[in-house]
């Protein structure tokens, strides 16, 4: 039902893309526009990508798959369960030009970076060393002024945000080297240069080729996480990267050739939205009835200021 509403709602939109329309700009002058998708609906599921055709097998993968366009959906539903689709047969894009899912979703830092690093990378160092270990080593860590410090250690942290994400980031090297074995120690560094690169306002060749060798390291030495036993399940050590935040980094390249420095698509004002539109007002209420509340909140905000 999501989905047939989406269709109804925004066709002025898809219109607006096939045809054009005027739209002024913040000084009243006028301008033919056109417009295009921004959306994270692209009607697969967990075990699939919306940006490309890479199954949960195939996430780490040394090299990027084709990119899944309109034009592939009509040859997904003939093996809907193979390529793990969510049922949708009519997605709300599929007459809309230039809004093949590989166009229109960004990579972005926060999610496709930050949280990666915390949800994987750093996990694999605890299991290796141990999270005592981790945590004293952190504690050691003479932080400069200004730095994020750690004098409890770092497991048990609680809501971490994207700057606690950085912060790990930049000490976990130094935490982890002499302690664990060399190839699982070049690959968590390869990782970190990839991010730290990927992360420039600016690129020419010679910087794009520099993010594409990062990441290959990382792929030539990721043997030595396996090895190291840092894969770890619930119940036993895993012996695939089934990551599609992983696959995803093969797209970063040909990302910022396509749309530019993925630096522009921060998510960093829309996640602090989420407190100023929804904690915020929350806190102000009862803990009754939150969404009327909130609602209600926002409204008499909006009325007095």
């Amino acid at each position: 039902m999501p989905k047939v509403n989406l269709d109804f709602v925004l066709k002025p939109l898809k219109v607006a893309t096939a045809v054009g329309v005027m739209m002024s700009d913040p000084i009243g002058n006028l301008h033919y526009c056109f417009t295009p998708l921004q959306s994270l609906l692209a009607c697969t599921n967990p075990k699939a990508l919306p940006v490309s055709t890479a199954m949960c097998k195939e996430f780490g993968d040394p090299f990027p798959h084709p990119s899944c366009t309109a034009n592939d959906f009509e040859d997904f539903l003939k093996v809907t369960k193979r390529y793990y689709l969510n049922g949708i047969h009519k997605p709300f894009w599929r007459d809309w030009p230039l809004s093949d899912p590989s166009r229109f979703l960004m990579l972005e830092v926060l999610h496709h970076f930050h949280c990666l690093f915390w949800d994987h990378n750093f996990q694999w160092c605890s299991v290796v060393l141990g999270l005592a270990k981790i945590d004293y080593c952190f504690s050691l860590v003479q932080m400069p002024v200004r730095y994020c410090s750690f004098e409890e250690g770092v497991s048990k942290l609680k809501q971490v945000t994207g700057h606690d994400h950085c912060a790990v980031q930049g000490y976990i090297v130094g935490v982890i080297a002499g302690a664990v074995p060399q190839k699982f120690l070049a690959a968590i560094s390869a990782l970190l240069n990839f991010r730290y690169l990927a992360q420039m306002p600016h690129f020419d060749n010679d910087a794009l080729s520099r993010v594409e060798v990062a990441l290959q390291v990382f792929h030539d030495n990721k043997s030595g996480i396996i090895t190291s036993g840092g894969r770890q399940g619930c119940n036993r050590p895993l012996q695939h990267w089934e990551i599609p935040k992983l696959e995803l980094l093969q797209h970063v390249v040909l990302s910022i050739c396509a749309s530019g420095a993925i630096m522009q698509w921060m998510a960093d004002i829309t996640e602090h939205a989420h407190v100023t539109e929804i904690k915020q007002p929350a806190h102000a209420g009862n803990n009754q009835d939150h969404y009327v509340q909130i609602a209600q909140h926002l409204d008499r905000s909006e009325k007095c200021f």
